[in-house]
Formats: C-alpha cells, sequence, structure tokens
C-alpha cells in the first residue's frame, strides 16, 4: 500500500449520471479506506445541452449517501472556469490529481488544468476508460495527445485501452488495472418480484441488453439474430434497458419488419441506480453484442448480479468473459452466430454450468487490481 496521499479526484460525479460517475464515487470511497485524503470535483455543465443525445445529464431515482461529495466547479466550455478549477485544487493541498478520461471532447479542459498544476508541482495522474473513442472523429488522436502529454501517469483499465496508449504514444509512468465489478446497485432483486413489475412471465427465457444504445453496440446485430433465436426458443423474449442515443425509429421499424413485436420489450429510458438491480434479476443472460469497444462497465454490473455474458471478441471484452468458463464469445456482427450461441445457452441450460466461472471472476475483478495500479503511479 502506497504512503497516504492528498488527492483530488477529476470527473463525473453525482449528481451527474452512468457508470463512469458511479465508479469515481466507489473509487473515491475505496481511496479514502486505504488512508488517503480524498476530495472531489465535477462539473457545473459536463456536456452543452446541444452535444447531449439524451434526456437529462442527471441521475434520477433514490439519492444515497456518498463516501465523498464533488464540489462542482468545472464548465467545460468555459476556460475561466479551468483556472478557477486548477486554483481550487491547490487550495486543497493535492499532491496527485486523478482524472477520469474516456472521450477526446475533455482533452482540452483536463489537459490545461494539468498543464497549471505542473507548475506547482502537483502530479496529475489519469484513469482511462477509452484512450480513443469507439465512433472516431477527426482530431480524436491530437486531442488524445494534448491531454495525455500532460499527465505523469495512466492506469489503462484493459489491454486493447493500453495499445490505444501506444498508438497515441503515450510515455510516461503506466500500469494496466481491470475495471472492477460494480458494488454500487445494491443487493439483488427477487427474481419472480423483478419479473412480475416487469409484465414478464416467470418461465421467460429472457435475454437482456442493458445500457445505451449506440450503433458500435450492436443492438441491430441482436435484432437480426432473434427470428433464428424465436424458431427455437418460441417464448423468447429480449428486454431492452437503456436511453437511445441512436435515432429509435430505425430499430423499431426493424423489430416490426421482422415480426418481433411479441419477442422484444423496448426500455427506452436511463435506468436509475436503484433499478438496475430489477433489470439484472429478471434476466437469464447478458447479451452485448458490440461492434467495437474497449472494455464495458455492463459486463461487470452483470457479475455483481451474478449472470452470465454472451458477448463479441472485440477490445477487451473477450478478456474479463472467458469463453465457456463464464459466458460465450462470438464474432462481432455475426446474427448467424450470436443466434446459434444464445439457443445453446438455453438448450444446454448453460446458465447453471457457468455459474462458477461468473463468481470466479466477480472474485477476480475486485477492486485491490485497479487501487494498486492507480497507486504504482503516483
Amino acid at each position: 500500500m502506497a504512503d497516504s496521499r492528498r488527492i483530488v479526484l477529476v470527473g463525473p460525479m453525482y449528481p451527474y449520471r452512468g457508470g463512469i460517475a458511479h465508479l469515481s464515487e466507489t473509487m473515491a470511497a475505496c481511496l479514502l479506506e486505504r488512508g488517503h485524503t480524498v476530495h472531489a470535483i465535477t462539473f457545473t455543465r459536463q456536456y452543452p445541452a446541444l452535444l447531449f443525445p439524451g434526456r437529462t445529464q442527471y441521475e434520477t431515482g433514490t439519492i444515497v449517501e456518498r463516501a465523498v461529495e464533488a464540489e462542482r466547479l468545472i464548465d467545460t466550455i468555459n476556460p475561466f472556469s479551468w483556472w478557477r478549477t486548477a486554483g481550487r485544487i491547490q487550495e486543497l493541498g493535492a499532491e496527485v490529481v486523478i482524472f477520469r478520461y474516456w472521450i477526446p471532447f475533455f482533452a482540452p479542459v483536463f489537459g490545461t488544468i494539468a498543464r497549471i498544476l505542473a507548475r506547482k508541482n502537483i502530479q496529475s495522474i489519469v484513469v482511462v476508460d477509452n484512450a480513443l473513442p469507439h465512433e472516431r472523429r477527426p482530431g480524436d488522436v491530437v486531442l488524445g495527445r494534448y491531454f495525455f502529454g500532460a499527465m505523469q501517469g495512466c492506469v489503462a483499465m484493459s489491454s486493447a485501452v493500453d495499445r490505444d496508449l501506444d498508438q497515441l504514444g503515450v510515455s510516461c509512468s503506466r500500469a494496466l488495472g481491470p475495471h472492477p465489478v460494480y458494488n454500487s446497485f445494491g443487493t439483488p432483486s427477487d427474481r419472480a418480484r423483478a419479473r412480475k413489475k416487469m409484465g414478464l412471465a416467470k418461465d421467460l427465457p429472457v435475454i437482456l441488453f442493458f445500457g445505451f444504445v449506440r450503433r458500435y453496440k450492436g443492438l441491430h446485430v441482436l435484432l437480426d439474430s432473434m427470428p433464428a433465436v424465436r424458431d427455437s426458443l418460441p417464448d423468447v423474449c429480449l428486454l431492452v434497458a437503456g436511453e437511445f442515443y441512436d435515432d429509435e425509429e430505425p430499430y423499431q421499424e426493424k423489430v416490426e419488419s421482422l415480426d418481433l413485436q411479441n419477442q422484444v420489450k423496448l426500455v427506452n429510458q436511463y435506468i436509475p441506480k436503484d433499478e438496475v438491480a430489477d433489470y439484472f434479476a429478471a434476466a437469464d443472460v447478458v447479451v452485448q453484442p458490440y461492434l467495437s469497444a474497449t472494455q464495458s462497465g455492463v459486463a461487470q454490473v452483470a457479475y455483481q448480479f451474478e449472470v452470465p455474458i454472451i458477448t463479441t471478441d472485440v477490445g477487451g471484452l473477450a478478456e474479463i468473459v472467458p469463453h465457456e468458463e463464464a459466458g460465450i464469445i462470438v464474432p462481432p456482427g455475426d446474427a448467424a452466430a450470436l443466434a446459434s450461441a444464445i439457443v445453446r445457452y438455453f438448450v444446454e441450460d448453460m446458465q447453471a454450468s457457468l455459474m462458477a466461472g461468473v463468481r470466479r471472476q466477480k472474485q477476480s475483478l475486485g477492486w485491490d487490481q485497479l487501487l494498486d495500479a492507480i497507486e504504482s503511479v503516483m
């Protein structure tokens, strides 16, 4: 364990929603438990409204007490707030600032704050969800290099992220710290109660696609696989739970053109933190048909609730879902292979045989690996 340090964690935290915010809150609590002094700073404005594809950027549902309350200081499009934030970090007596990084939009604000702090000999390190975005745009590499050029330490959350850091030429001290299993979504819900709440029969085979919908997540491929799944499992239900960041209409049209209205249940909304357990309790298996990825927090939520996973061999997903141990790995974009895997899972009753592997992964993806990696680059 590292010596106690005065740390400021910078990134999304409550009242902002989403997996990165939830992980940041737990990270702050875990660093406190390790004896560090921890403060947190988040946004007054995370995204301009015109750039945010969802309905709201804020957490809904029950408010829970957090170990560290974040100060809201950073306006991503107001550089004056960047200087004020750097000044506040100095006032807090920070020795180390830990940034969260996942898309290049945040490179100017975080990179500038880090450069201001470097003049005061305050170390900046980063926990990297994605070094390069899933959906690439011109300028991503330039922005990434601006940000990572200001870091003295980087923790990659998967080997795929680490390879992207190589591509960006990141030369600072680096470590690998796998995305830990979440522990922030409460205890498992009762399966029968969860299904009743969602209007699902207790004996239906239920597939869960969870999280916001973008094309790279491959929901369209999963929909294409469903007619073949239905042929073998007439009562199957695909539960899609997450807000559409893409236009929902093409997905609805696909459901209708494939005559899947009785097999697909779309819940087009952000799932509040206190409702997540119900969706995983209702599911027999989680399917992540991603076309591209570095890593995904959905798998770690599935492990929290001990639900096996069918996913694709992209990025770091196969690292955390050992094939035929904790789930099934299929090629990306292959609806036939995906359908075959889903049918096999139910016909061969693989939920029971995979459960031991799911529990091993849950145990192995605890918080110590990530925390050790963070401390190794401080």
